[in-house]
């Protein structure tokens, strides 16, 4: 059997060769791109069946790639892998052609359940949704990570419309998102 290609687009190497590894002993031929620019440069010469891309690249994000992959190669799978999950960042992500999306820490085999599933959100059969309301830490994510996606990433920007210093801003993006 052929190997499906896979770019694997991550800035963080340790993660980045560990992945490869895993995904490779499945059968998958994986290219790997630090930065969007490597990214075209690999999107130019291949022909991939899937895309895996961390949401935020040294600073930068990764959702402009999702349009150009999927506009060069229309059958592709994205994922969506990130660190500071958002409600904001996957309707984006989704809105702008990726597949799935999912929340880091992850490993292999959940990175390649969510790349093989369906559109969306999967829900296993067995489980079902629960619906709990979100703590007041995890509002303010959600707040600022909408605010942010609407001023294209600018924090200076996004600060003057939440009314809060660049400062206090740039710190509350610095940490970890609350799970619930």
């Amino acid at each position: 059997m052929d190997s499906e290609k896979l770019l694997l687009v991550e800035d963080d190497e340790v993660f980045a060769r560990v992945i490869s590894r895993a995904l490779k002993h499945r059968n998958f031929s994986v290219s790997h791109a630090k930065t969007s620019d490597e990214a075209f440069q690999l999107i130019k010469d291949s022909n991939f069946a899937f895309g895996i891309l961390d949401l935020n690249l040294g600073g930068e994000t990764s959702l402009n790639l999702i349009p150009i992959l999927k506009k060069q190669l229309p059958g592709i799978r994205i994922l969506i892998l990130t660190g500071y999950a958002s409600i904001a960042t996957a309707v984006e992500a989704i809105k702008l052609g990726a597949d799935n999306y999912l929340a880091k820490p992850a490993d292999a085999d959940e990175i390649l359940s969510a790349m093989l599933a369906g559109d969306g959100v999967t829900v296993e059969p067995n489980e079902s949704p629960r619906l709990e309301p979100m703590s007041v830490r995890r509002l303010e994510w959600e707040h600022i990570q909408r605010v942010l996606m609407e001023n294209n990433g600018n924090i200076s920007a996004t600060a003057r419309q939440l009314k809060m210093h660049r400062r206090t801003l740039q710190r509350k993006l610095q940490k970890r998102p609350v799970a619930k």
